[in-house]
């Protein structure tokens, strides 16, 4: 749906046939990180991408993702990243923490190399949150990587 007629807009493709997608899983707050991971795989599957065209690589903890991240960027193997997990506030300031410094390295490492990383570390307040939101938040990443990875590539192409 183009909104001016003389302008060129690139249209969202989800289309994953052929992609590459590398996912992070954080082991923290396991069960949480599965239901983000079974999500994920399910909509990468349902949009195309092979099964045989996935690796997922865990990691002990959110602070450890941007650096697992980083190293799959670099391998050239990947057209998209995807980082799951959760990160759950407790009594402690050091959820504010692991939040901000695994959301910021997972933006560093993005930019650092134009690979498209969706971040699905969920930042949340308690357990039933994380819980209520891992299967839409898993979705959303594979959607995010799918679109991002397509749009790199056209615009390469351009």
């Amino acid at each position: 749906m183009a909104r001016h007629d003389d302008i060129e807009e690139l249209e969202p493709d989800l289309s994953g046939a052929g992609l590459r997608i590398g996912i992070v899983m954080s082991r923290f707050n396991q069960e949480v990180g599965e239901g983000l991971l079974s999500s994920c795989t399910a909509a990468l599957t349902q949009h195309g991408v092979r099964a045989s065209d996935i690796q997922i690589v865990t990691v002990p903890g959110a602070l450890e993702a941007p650096l697992a991240l980083q190293k799959l960027a670099n391998s050239g193997k990947f057209d998209a990243l995807i980082a799951l997990g959760a990160v759950i506030r407790g009594e402690t300031r050091h959820f504010e923490v692991v939040a901000d410094e695994s959301a910021s390295g997972i933006t560093s490492v993005t930019l650092d190399t134009g690979v498209p990383i969706a971040n699905g570390i969920l930042a949340t307040d308690d357990d039933d949150q994380a819980l209520a939101r891992m299967s839409q938040k898993g979705t959303d990443c594979a959607l995010a990587a799918i679109e991002m990875a397509n749009l790199l590539k056209k615009l390469d192409e351009d």
